[in-house]
C-alpha cells in the first residue's frame, strides 16, 4: 500500500492486480473522485442553491474503515478471509483501508479458524461452518470480533480456544457468534451469542459511545466525528429546546446535541434494542438526564392534531430513505429545524420533494465512503415562514 504526496492517490496492490475492484474510482485520484461525487450529489440534489453548500469535508485515504466485513474461504487449514468472488473467496487481509488494529489481528484469526476447526464455508457447496468473520476497531486499538456461522454446532470448540484468542489479541473486548442458519445473500443472521465482553467502547469528540453486536455505526470514524461535530454546530445556532432523533442508532448525533446543549430535551428513537441500550449507557455516564432512549420504529412516529412537536428533529435514515408516511408526517408537523444525513442523495431528494415547506438553508458533503461514488450529505431545513402546521414546544 501506497500513499502519494499530499493524499491525492492511494496505490492499492489488490485493484492493481485485478483481484478486488470495490474501490472503483482509485485510478481517478482523490482530487478528481472528490469532483466527481460533487457534481453527481449537486445534480441530483439541484434544488439546493450554490451558495447553501459548504466545501466537502474529505478522508483519510487509507486505514480510515473502522469495519472489515470478510467472507470466509479456503480450507480449513488455510482458510482465506476477504471477499467474496464467482471463483471463491479472494484474500484481503492487507487491504489498506482497514485500521491498523484489524489488519494487525486478522493472521491470529486464521490461526483461531484452524484450531477451532471452523470449517470454511463453500457457496456453491452450501457447505461448511464458517460464513464471515465481522471485526470492528476502535479508535484507541480495541476490536468487537463477530463470527458469522451456519449453526451452534462449534461453539463449544470456539469457547475451549477463546482463551488463546484473547492472548494473542490483546485488545480483544467482545468476541461473539452470529447464528445464519439460511443461504441466503444476508452478512448476518437475527441470533447473537455473546462469548466475552459485552461493549466495544468508540470514542468520538470526547463521548464514550458504546458499540454491542448488531447495532449500526459509521464505518469512517473520521468523518463521522467530524459529522456529528457539524450536526452539533447548526443545533446550537438554532437553540431548540426539544429535538427528536430519528433513526438514532447508538445516539451520535442525539448525545453530541445534549451534551452541547444544557437543558435539551432529547428522544431517541431506534428499532434495534442492542443500539438503544449503547445510547442509555452513553447518556448514564455522562449525566445527560434529558436525553432518553426508546425502542421503536421511525417512520410510525407522528405528531397529530394539537399534540407537541420538537423544535428540530434529525433523521439518519438507511439508504431508502425516510419514506412518504414520515416525510408526510415532518411536512405536516409544524417543526421547525430538521437535520437530514444522508447516505443516498437520491432517496434525500424525493424525501425533499415531499416537504416542500421545509428548505434547504445549508448542505455539506462528507466523504464517507473514499474511492466509491457514495458520500453521506447534511443538509439543514428550515420551515418557510408561514407554513407552520403543527404546535412546537419552542417557547413552552
Amino acid at each position: 500500500m501506497e500513499v502519494s504526496p499530499g493524499l491525492t492517490a492511494l496505490r492499492c496492490d489488490y485493484y492493481e492486480r485485478a483481484q478486488c475492484r470495490s474501490c472503483a474510482l482509485l485510478p481517478l485520484g482523490y482530487d478528481a473522485e472528490i469532483a466527481r461525487k460533487e457534481t453527481a450529489v449537486r445534480e441530483v440534489l439541484d434544488g439546493v442553491a450554490p451558495a447553501a453548500w459548504f466545501p466537502t469535508v474529505r478522508s483519510p485515504q487509507a486505514r480510515f474503515r473502522n469495519k472489515a466485513k470478510l467472507a470466509v474461504g479456503g480450507t480449513l487449514a488455510d482458510p482465506l478471509l476477504g471477499i467474496q468472488q464467482p471463483g471463491g473467496v479472494q484474500d484481503l487481509t492487507r487491504c489498506p483501508l482497514h485500521t491498523e488494529a484489524i489488519e494487525a489481528a486478522l493472521p491470529a484469526l486464521r490461526t483461531f479458524i484452524t484450531r477451532a476447526s471452523l470449517a470454511p464455508y463453500d457457496v456453491a457447496a452450501r457447505a461448511g461452518e464458517l460464513k464471515f468473520a465481522l471485526v470492528t476497531a476502535a479508535p484507541g486499538g480495541q476490536l468487537m470480533v463477530r463470527f458469522v456461522l451456519r449453526s451452534t454446532e462449534a461453539q463449544a470448540r470456539i469457547r475451549k480456544h477463546l482463551p488463546w484468542l484473547l492472548d494473542q489479541v490483546p485488545g480483544l473486548a467482545l468476541v461473539s457468534l452470529n447464528i445464519l442458519p439460511e443461504h441466503k445473500a444476508v452478512l448476518e443472521g437475527e441470533r447473537e451469542i455473546v462469548l466475552h465482553g459485552e461493549t466495544l467502547t468508540m470514542p468520538l469528540n470526547g463521548l464514550p459511545l458504546h458499540l454491542r453486536p448488531q447495532s449500526f455505526f459509521q464505518t469512517n470514524t473520521p468523518v463521522a466525528e467530524a459529522l456529528y461535530r457539524e450536526a452539533t454546530a447548526w443545533l446550537v445556532e438554532s437553540a431548540p429546546r426539544s429535538l427528536w432523533d430519528l433513526y438514532c442508532g447508538v445516539g451520535g448525533f442525539a448525545l453530541h446535541a445534549a451534551r452541547a446543549l444544557p437543558g435539551l430535551a432529547v428522544r431517541g428513537v431506534e428499532v434495534s434494542a442492542e443500539a438503544i441500550a449503547s445510547a442509555r449507557r452513553t447518556a448514564a455516564e455522562m449525566g445527560l438526564t434529558g436525553a432518553r432512549f426508546e425502542v421503536g420504529d421511525a417512520t410510525a412516529l407522528g405528531a397529530g392534531p394539537g399534540e407537541q412537536v420538537p423544535d428540530a428533529v434529525v433523521v439518519n435514515p438507511p439508504r431508502r430513505g425516510l419514506g412518504a408516511d414520515l416525510a408526510a408526517t415532518l411536512e405536516r408537523s409544524g417543526v421547525d429545524t430538521v437535520l437530514y444525513s444522508s447516505c443516498n442523495a437520491a432517496s434525500l431528494a424525493r424525501d425533499l420533494a415531499a416537504m416542500p415547506s421545509l428548505r434547504v438553508t445549508r448542505a455539506r458533503l462528507f466523504d464517507m465512503f473514499p474511492h466509491t461514488d457514495h458520500g453521506e450529505v447534511l443538509v439543514e431545513l428550515r420551515r418557510h415562514p408561514g407554513d407552520s402546521q403543527g404546535t412546537s414546544t419552542r417557547g413552552a
